[in-house]
């Protein structure tokens, strides 16, 4: 059982930056793809960021890429998204998941976090 725990969110002006990160354990870290979603209010969960088990490759949505940068530390079990240029419309609870297969389908995510509240004022 691999339990993840997010921490980093917090308010923001509009073009201001934040870093989240995502602590792993009870598990093989890199056994497993990592990822960001969010969840604006009254909006559905989507994806934002994924990583592979190694690090080598990344996937971002459209509407983050350029913005945000997804990395991992296999050695200390961690996920990071750093958050630059934020906007209002990133406003959203943002979850760290992972997954066991190659896949964006948050339906196919073995384990979740509960996820940190980012906040960006305009």
């Amino acid at each position: 059982q691999v339990q993840l725990v997010e921490a980093g969110g917090g308010l923001v002006q509009a073009g201001g930056s934040l870093r989240l990160s995502c602590a792993a354990s009870g598990g093989t870290f890199s056994n497993y793809r990592m990822h960001w979603f969010r969840q604006a209010p009254g909006k559905e969960r989507e994806f934002v960021a994924a990583i592979s088990w190694s690090g080598s490759m990344t996937y971002y949505a459209d509407s983050v890429k350029g913005r945000f940068t997804i990395s991992r530390d296999n050695a200390k079990n961690t996920v990071s998204l750093q958050m630059n240029n934020l906007k209002p419309e990133d406003t959203a609870v943002y979850y760290c998941a992972a997954s066991r297969v190659t896949t964006q389908n948050m339906r196919l995510m073995d384990y979740w976090g509960k996820g940190t509240l980012v906040t960006v004022s305009s």
